[in-house]
């Protein structure tokens, strides 16, 4: 391959593939690469909830914004606004329920408590064990699984050349740009950014660098079809539930729970002692749910770093390289971090802050 590229977007999912459309508008010459099909990592494999009361408190202006770029993709991403609900069951979880959504509220999510009996109006097969709710308008959910085609579509809209099933095995700079290799041949670029999600460790150590990336395995599962059971998106206190149900009747149940693997053993493996429990909370939220047979269970590999936020900005130590991943939340906000990190190799001011890769890393759970 002849061509010498503005810029080597690598990874395909909704990072990479926002970030590539982002500088595409302004004239630069982006190719993506992707070591599988497009969108077909965490961003097609996640249970699709797109609710502002699991976000991190200062991640919520990226979530708000990200809200807005789902809802403008519409029908095309299978985007529903449902509102939502987040239940505790317990004291504590009264406690903590209030606690954090409080804090979300203050910044900016539209998030409040509701009453028992508004609560049993609006979902009336919730269990009658919940003590406390808190409710979002803004809550929803889109279809994961139409990531990579919805990508797959703007990106030839733009005439932004990808390639699929081409993993990256070597990276070299020159004074020219870099020259990545893959199984299709060798692509040359001026730049090079690095999206490629649980994968970013690998490919950063190809240029020297080693970040301080791990995967979480989250577990989904999905229930044969349903008569209508509830129409909001359903939470837990703890942030261990996320449920939803589909016009079609199926359930997702998802909340973080951990499967087996690495991502560079492919696929992670579903575990019994997660999904049970996982299984075993939701069924006890929505009581009915417990005649429903689960259909099938698999996991996504979601990157983080030790304080758990975005890796977003210049790749420490090597000139016109960056990175974009370990966003938590990444399904939500990354449309929008796409954009930024956009702007922000066209040198220009983003309109929110981005996330130093090379800052020090300490352990922050708020």
């Amino acid at each position: 391959m002849s061509d010498v590229y503005d810029i080597a977007v690598i990874g395909g999912g909704i990072m990479g593939g926002s970030t590539a459309l982002q500088v595409a508008r302004s004239g630069m010459r982006p190719i993506l690469l992707d070591q599988g099909d497009l969108g077909q990592g965490a961003s097609g494999v996640n249970a699709g909830t797109l609710s502002l009361q699991i976000k991190r408190v200062k991640l919520m202006p990226y979530a708000l914004r990200g809200h807005h770029e789902w809802e403008a993709m519409g029908d095309t991403v299978g985007f529903r606004k449902t509102g939502g609900y987040t239940v505790a069951f317990t004291e504590r979880e009264v406690e903590l329920l209030h606690e954090r959504q409080a804090q979300k509220a203050e910044a900016g999510a539209p998030i409040t408590f509701v009453s028992d009996n508004a609560l049993r109006a609006a979902e009336p097969n919730l269990s009658h064990k919940v003590l406390a709710a808190s409710f979002c308008p803004e809550d929803g959910y889109a279809n994961s699984s139409l990531t990579g085609q919805y990508y797959r579509a703007r990106l030839r809209d733009n005439a932004i050349p990808y390639l699929e099933h081409s993993p990256v095995v070597d990276i070299s700079q020159d004074q020219s740009g870099f020259a990545l290799v893959t199984p299709q041949g060798s692509v040359r670029a001026k730049r090079v950014l690095l999206a490629a999600g649980a994968w970013l460790k690998p490919v950063a150590a190809m240029l020297g660098v080693d970040l301080p990336v791990q995967a979480r395995i989250n577990t989904v599962s999905v229930t044969e079809r349903m008569p209508p059971l509830t129409s909001h998106v359903i939470g837990h206190a703890t942030g261990l539930l996320t449920m939803k149900q589909k016009a079609n009747g199926t359930v997702l149940v998802g909340g973080g729970w951990q499967g087996r693997g690495t991502p560079q053993d492919g696929r992670g493996e579903v575990m019994a002692n997660s999904v049970v429990p996982n299984l075993a909370l939701a069924q006890f939220a929505l009581p009915q749910l417990s005649q429903a047979r689960v259909l099938r269970s698999w996991t996504g590999f979601e990157a983080n770093v030790p304080d758990f936020y975005p890796l977003a900005g210049a790749l420490p130590g090597v000139e016109n390289a960056y990175v974009l991943g370990c966003v938590r939340g990444g399904y939500t906000i990354g449309p929008y971090i796409g954009k930024l990190m956009g702007d922000y190799i066209l040198e220009r001011e983003p309109e929110l802050p981005l996330f130093d890769p090379g800052r020090d890393f300490n352990e922050d759970t708020i």
